[in-house]
């Protein structure tokens, strides 16, 4: 058996060490290793939200109607209705794809839809007026 002194993480040890093909005995260290470290825990990740659904927006110049609003930056992936169609609360009007995920967004309210002011493909900011319906 040879002994030695290894430092690890700027602690000193002195170990044996048997050649291969020895005794079928393990060495034993001189002093214990060392206890793991454990990494601080990583700061817990805020939970994902939902995808929101836009809010109706008065039209501009309309009696009474609302308009569907994009609630963030994006691109139309599809447009589910056109002028003329009746809608109700909860009626998909149209798929939005933002940062890698598509959210379906909703009729909050019921009626007509008036005008459709977005076309598949298109890029659109948060705020934009995509739909009206009266």
């Amino acid at each position: 058996m040879q002994k030695f002194k290894i430092t690890v993480n700027g602690e000193v040890y002195e170990v044996e060490v048997e050649a291969i093909g020895g005794s079928a005995a393990a060495p034993a260290p001189a002093a214990p290793p060392p206890a793991p470290v454990a990494a601080p825990p990583a700061p817990a990740a805020p939970a994902a939200a939902p995808a929101p659904t836009a809010a109706p927006k008065p039209a501009a110049g309309g009696g009474g109607g609302g308009a569907l609003c994009a609630p963030m930056p994006g691109t139309i992936l599809d447009v589910k209705v056109k002028v003329g169609d009746a809608v109700k609360i909860g009626d998909v009007l149209l798929i939005l794809e933002a940062m890698k995920m598509e959210n379906e967004l909703q009729a909050d309210k019921a009626g007509t839809v008036k005008e459709v002011k977005v076309s598949k493909g298109q890029a659109v900011n948060g705020g934009d007026q995509l739909i009206i319906i009266g």
